[in-house]
């Protein structure tokens, strides 16, 4: 499969905006999990970290490897269903939760589309 040459920069962009959306609805500030979070098997490392922080440590932290090696990207993503249901579960504000499932969508869409 080629990607698209314009895919990897878009991504960049997109993980910025998440960084930046994480920031302003305060899921950004937290501790680093132990090393040994890093090892879960589960989807999301859910049983090791919550989902902001697999979000920040995980799922950022990979794609920006991928992005700056313009290495290929995974098959589909689908992040956005997770990242609602655990805003939604923890009783965020509408406006916080319809930031961060758009920036998150646009990842998802960025990757299955490529």
């Amino acid at each position: 499969m080629t990607v698209h040459p314009t895919v990897h920069a878009d991504l960049a962009a997109a993980l910025r905006d998440l960084e930046a959306t994480m920031k302003a609805v305060n899921l950004w500030r937290m501790d680093k999990p132990e090393p040994a979070a890093f090892n879960s098997q589960q989807p999301f490392c859910i049983d090791t970290m919550s989902l902001p922080q697999w979000l920040r440590f995980v799922f950022i932290v990979r794609l920006q490897v991928l992005v700056e090696h313009r290495s290929p990207l995974p098959a589909s993503c689908d992040v956005a269903p997770a990242v609602d249901a655990y805003l939604n579960q923890e009783g965020a504000g509408a406006a916080d939760r319809a930031m961060m499932k758009s920036v998150v969508e646009e990842i998802d869409r960025l990757i299955t589309e490529n």
